[in-house]
């Protein structure tokens, strides 16, 4: 009996999630990090921190509205996106999303409109051309104490957005760099960085003063250590091998000299800023923001396109460049072209810098024109 034997090495394969999921992980983190940033000045009042607060809920509304913008463009079509509703299954993570998703977006607005009501209302007192518009926006009333349960729910939502955009990712057990239980953390970790880096370079174009920015780069500082700390635990077990998903996660890339310079860039990307944050803490608000939303951004690189670059089976890394058409560098420039576009609407159109703790009532800010 003759007996042939093929073997299968290197089979090339297109990339199932392109840079479209990329935009959309790096957006939706930052989104629900900055809300939950926002919510100890506008729902527990905590007055100190309105400033901050603010910024916040800006980074947390233009990135919310975008990001799912982006995950339609990676579906390839909308109309796949009611195929979760119709076809849902309780035990897909993504299935799940397709709720959370829409709950946490609709909810965002809700409570960003309700803590800018009182703002809008007053605006509406003032010149006499732009008046009626503001009146519209605020419903003809100006109170705003439903925004606190408001804001508590979009918490909740934000804390399952964090939950199942991990999850979904950390079960795919075939891609051994995302089968690891420290992944969620390290998502959720780094999209506090990336929001942090955001709010910085905001802070600084529309001036909001030293002190608030001196906080945000303490608190960066401190969201660049738990990084740090989840990154040498990573390796730990990973060397250890006390987590065989670790050790797995770690030998599919540990003979390849790219991954070891991407292992350097990553610990100057943590240390760096951090180095920064902390000595200049009042005047590196552009670099240090900068470097941030490049290392939030350069994570989700990494572990999406990089991920996707090491072969099931077979040999070797496949290549994962950014490709230049819409599904790639255009597509990333196209959706930072909506992401900004969106800022400069709020940033004329919205009171953002009169928002303060919400209250019952009728608003107490002076009348002022648009």
């Amino acid at each position: 009996m003759q007996v042939q034997i093929h073997e299968l090495v290197g089979a090339t394969h297109e990339a199932a999630w392109l840079p479209w999921a990329v935009q959309y992980f790096f957006l939706i983190a930052l989104s629900v990090t900055a809300l939950l940033m926002a919510l100890p000045g506008f729902v527990l009042g905590r007055e100190a921190s309105l400033p901050r607060a603010r910024l916040a809920l800006m980074t947390a509304v233009t990135t919310g509205i975008t990001a799912p913008i982006a995950l339609l463009a990676d579906l390839h079509q909308p109309g796949r996106f009611w195929e979760f509703f119709f076809y849902t299954h309780p035990t897909s993570w993504m299935a799940w999303g397709a709720w959370i998703v829409p709950g946490y977006v609709g909810l965002l607005i809700a409570f960003a409109w309700a803590v800018h009501r009182p703002a809008l209302w007053a605006w509406g007192q003032g010149d006499w051309r732009y008046a009626p518009l503001f009146r519209l926006l605020a419903l003809g009333g100006a109170g705003n104490g439903f925004a606190r349960p408001l804001g508590a729910l979009a918490g909740l939502a934000a804390l399952g957005i964090l939950t199942y955009t991990g999850m979904e990712v950390m079960v795919v057990r075939s891609r051994p760099l995302w089968n690891t239980p420290f992944l969620p953390l390290q998502f959720a970790a780094t999209g506090f960085v990336g929001a942090l880096g955001v709010m910085l370079v905001l802070g600084r174009s529309l001036g909001t003063g030293q002190a608030v920015e001196a906080a945000m780069n303490r608190t960066l500082a401190l969201a660049l250590g738990l990084v740090g700390v989840l990154g040498v635990a990573w390796f730990a077990l990973a060397l250890s091998g006390l987590s065989p998903h670790h050790a797995k996660a770690l030998a599919s890339v540990a003979g390849f000299p790219v991954w070891q310079r991407i292992a350097l860039w990553g610990a100057v990307a943590i240390v760096l800023p951090f180095g920064i944050a902390l000595a200049a803490p009042a005047r590196s608000g552009w670099i240090t923001g900068l470097l941030a939303i490049h290392a939030a951004w350069m994570f989700r690189w990494t572990v999406f396109m990089g991920g996707q670059a090491v072969p099931k089976v077979g040999s070797g890394l496949y290549d994962a460049l950014m490709p230049t058409g819409l599904a790639g560098l255009m597509g990333v420039i196209g959706t930072f072209g909506l992401w900004l576009f969106l800022l400069i609407a709020y940033t004329t159109f919205v009171p953002w810098d009169q928002a303060g703790v919400p209250k019952s009532g009728t608003a107490s800010e002076p009348a002022r024109s648009f």
